[in-house]
């Protein structure tokens, strides 16, 4: 049995246990998620074991569900987790047992668990007013705002943006922050009562999927289109989009809700006036502990000071990890949605 180290310093050997944590075993839809018993071992040098307090669910986890991100199967799900340390490895000094804790860590992190054995560096310290549950609704969803927001294009003081899914986890952070640095938000949602939400989280406009979205956004900036777009939807938008960008302006396409973009000609970007496009990923943006506790001490002390109000619109059980899933690709949700172990 691996030793781990307890807060002074000295070796203990802790026993292993069973916990409760979704697997899938192929890919396909929700069904595919199954709830079983795993041992966990105790953890190796530079690990944690975390028990788990609340559990964060993010549209990537479907796409590794359904394939369209190769996974190793069978394998466990979810990036997102707030909870306890329980023990470390050899080498964990910035974590001890007893520490309240959050983490956005890329697959295969296995949050949809009770408990995990995981990589100690993408753990955080949580301040003490935030809860855990608001804390595993915002910790991958606000460093996703960040870097869009802060990395992907810097967004300035009188800015117009439009931020697609403006009434989901992402969007609602996204748009109380975009305000928060001087931006005019356009948001576009699905639904009138969505759109109710959007504009009490940042947006100064919010427009309905299906009215006239370039036509709105070139009235609302006299003609001339905004400099970026944020678009999570990525097939169905990518030419709307596109159309609503000023010369010059940028494409950031951070998501698949409607299925993968495929086929851009690029010819279709000089014509609407010499436009870039992006495909970011959270992880190019933190490459290392630096740059995560950067990102991490902007997104709480929004959070601590009032800037930014996290929604938890839905709570699932663990065992009820499917449901949650046909309820976010029905786009049923409507904030941050959480799993309860």
């Amino acid at each position: 049995m691996v030793p781990a180290w307890t807060a002074d310093g000295l070796l203990e050997r802790t026993t292993k246990a069973l916990t409760r944590a979704i697997r899938i075993n192929e890919f396909g839809g929700p069904e595919k998620l199954e709830l079983i018993k795993v041992e966990l071992g105790d953890p190796g040098p530079g690990q944690a074991r975390v028990d788990h307090t609340a559990i964060g669910i993010n549209f990537i986890d479907t796409y590794f569900r359904s394939g369209l991100y190769p996974i190793t199967l069978p394998s466990g799900l979810g990036g997102e987790a707030a909870g306890t340390v329980v023990a470390v490895g050899e080498g964990v000094e910035h974590v001890v047992p007893g520490d309240r804790v959050t983490y956005a860590a890329p697959p295969p992190a296995q949050s949809y668990s009770e408990s995990c054995v995981m990589d100690a560096k993408w753990l955080l310290k949580l301040p003490e007013d935030i809860a855990d549950d608001t804390a595993a609704a915002m910790t991958l969803k606000g460093l996703t705002a960040w870097y869009l927001l802060r990395r992907s294009y810097e967004v300035q003081p009188g800015d117009w943006v439009l931020l697609y899914a403006a009434a989901g986890g992402v969007g609602l952070i996204a748009g109380q922050w975009a305000k928060h640095l001087g931006a005019r938000v356009i948001g576009v949602v699905s639904t009138e009562e969505k759109r109710q939400l959007a504009l009490d989280h940042g947006c100064e406009h919010v427009l309905l999927a299906d009215n006239d979205i370039v036509g709105e956004v070139r009235e609302l900036t006299n003609g001339n289109g905004v400099p970026v777009v944020y678009d999570p939807v990525g097939k169905d938008t990518l030419y709307t989009s596109l159309d609503c960008l000023r010369p010059r302006g940028l494409l950031i396409s951070f998501g698949n809700a409607s299925g993968a973009v495929d086929c851009l000609p690029l010819l279709e970007l000089a014509k609407r006036g010499s436009l870039y496009v992006t495909r970011p990923v959270l992880w190019n943006y933190i490459t290392n502990r630096e740059e995560l506790e950067q990102a991490s001490r902007e997104l709480f002390e929004l959070v601590s000071n009032g800037r930014l109000r996290i929604e938890i619109g839905q709570r699932f059980a663990l065992a009820d990890a499917a449901d949650a899933h046909r309820a976010l690709e029905a786009r049923r949700t409507k904030g941050s949605t959480i799993l309860v172990p």
